[in-house]
């Protein structure tokens, strides 16, 4: 027992003050607002990317793994410079959203079975009355980077709203509606349209560009063609044609709330892919 009496009193236990809790939340704040900032954008990817790259620095320290050390002390620099020329624009929105945000901002998706209803309804009668339109769901990969080429909305998803805006006498009917939780977040966005030689070329600029998006990210984008009415669904950048209401609203449904271990209701039996020869 002498002995760990000795031992005690070489051992300096630190003090810990409320500064130090004050200290503490104010960081513990900053990093959390600075991921709600990130929240739905490229930089969220960007930053999980660096957080490996320094979680693999270290580990090559611990276990003395030479390579990997001598790579990455080396060439991380110029990783750092990469990184902000290519995210540059997601730098700076998150920097200057800092100053403009509201600090109290509720981190909620929203939406529920109405939201597929009201778009299966749009859908639908733009399609009885060939009036083409390209309405875009977001999913897991944010889409705020092509929101800003459009016009900000942020409204509540209705089906009154959804025709009113592609009407085609409504300014905003040229380009797609862009989809966030129960809210219509941007519409006449332009979106990235496929590369691949090997579409037919029956499909116009909305199908290319439903296409597009959902190659680039896990989005749902759904299209009603202006010259047949036709609607179609689109999903990791594949194809569906000719679907009813009752169609569309069972693969909306498997895709945004079924059990993600059961098998989804979203099958591809005929993909209007065609060859150029």
């Amino acid at each position: 027992m002498e002995f760990l009496f000795e031992f005690v009193k070489y051992i300096k236990i630190p003090t810990f003050t409320i500064f130090d809790l004050v200290d503490i939340l104010i960081a513990s704040y900053i990093i959390y607002r600075i991921l709600l900032l990130m929240k739905g954008t490229r930089a969220a990817q960007m930053a999980f990317g660096i957080l490996f790259f320094v979680v693999l620095f270290y580990l090559s320290k611990e276990f003395h793994l030479k390579i990997i050390e001598w790579f990455l002390s080396n060439f991380m620099t110029y990783v750092v410079f990469a990184i902000i020329v290519l995210y540059q624009n997601e730098i700076r929105r998150i920097l200057a959203n800092i100053g403009t945000r509201g600090f109290i901002e509720p981190l909620s998706s929203g939406g529920g079975m109405s939201k597929i209803d009201e778009i299966v309804l749009a859908a639908t009668t733009l399609s009885s009355k060939k009036i083409g339109a390209l309405i875009v769901i977001e999913r897991k990969i944010g889409l705020k980077s092509f929101m800003e080429n459009g016009i900000i909305l942020d409204a509540r998803l209705s089906y009154d709203l959804l025709v009113t805006i592609f009407y085609p006498e409504t300014p905003l009917h040229d380009g797609a509606v862009i989809i966030q939780g129960d809210k219509i977040a941007a519409a006449s966005c332009f979106l990235p349209l496929t590369l691949d030689p090997y579409l037919s070329k029956e499909f116009g600029t909305r199908h290319r560009a439903a296409i597009g998006i959902t190659e680039d990210t896990d989005a749902i984008a759904v299209v009603v063609s202006e010259e047949t009415g036709i609607i179609s669904i689109v999903i990791d950048g594949n194809l569906e044609r000719k679907l009813d209401g009752e169609r569309l609203k069972n693969i909306l449904t498997g895709e945004l709330y079924a059990d993600k271990d059961k098998k989804k209701l979203f099958t591809l039996k005929n993909i209007w892919r065609k060859k150029v020869k």
